[in-house]
């Protein structure tokens, strides 16, 4: 599974980021993006979470 951010999209809550913060981290700009390349297994849950929980629909998932 992977996660994608669209920064053109992200208002930078850090929803995801509180949610699930073993793939979303804040960058420089204060937007979120994610970590690795692939989501960890045991944080796939809370990722799907994350982008479901996001007020601007910034985040996509790829199964």
């Amino acid at each position: 599974m992977k996660a994608r951010v669209d920064e053109d999209l992200c208002s930078g809550c850090a929803v995801c980021v509180d949610t699930c913060p073993a793939v979303f981290k804040m960058n420089d700009d204060e937007l979120a993006v994610v970590i690795g390349d692939s989501v960890p297994e045991d944080a796939q849950a809370t990722c799907k979470q994350a982008a479901d929980e996001c007020p601007v629909e910034a985040i996509l998932i790829e199964e």
